[in-house]
């Protein structure tokens, strides 16, 4: 996101685009915070086309665990990293009768 020419907000995914996402470098310059701009790029990340129907995200953070689990990450250590799993998106192919 940028404002005036400043880079205010960043954010980068890496993907192999059939089951998995790792955001990473998530940025948002100290004098934007407040604004919603974290918000912002999870909502615009997450809504992408090119990035529906994965089974798992991963990310790791410091500091930022309250915005992330309102986009469904929960923890997956104590201290940084975090994830998204959604286990149903494979639908379950029932045998041949």
């Amino acid at each position: 996101m940028v404002e005036d020419g400043d880079l205010l907000a960043f954010a980068r995914v890496i993907t192999d685009q059939a089951t998995f996402a790792w955001l990473c470098d998530v940025f948002v310059d100290e004098r934007a915070r407040g604004r919603g701009l974290g918000k912002q790029l999870m909502q615009e990340i997450l809504g992408d086309s090119r990035l529906q129907d994965l089974r798992r995200w991963g990310l790791a953070t410091a500091d930022a665990h309250g915005l992330y689990s309102q986009y469904g990450f929960e923890a997956a250590d104590p201290l940084r990293h975090m994830e998204r799993v959604d286990r149903d998106i494979y639908p379950v192919l029932s045998p041949a009768t």
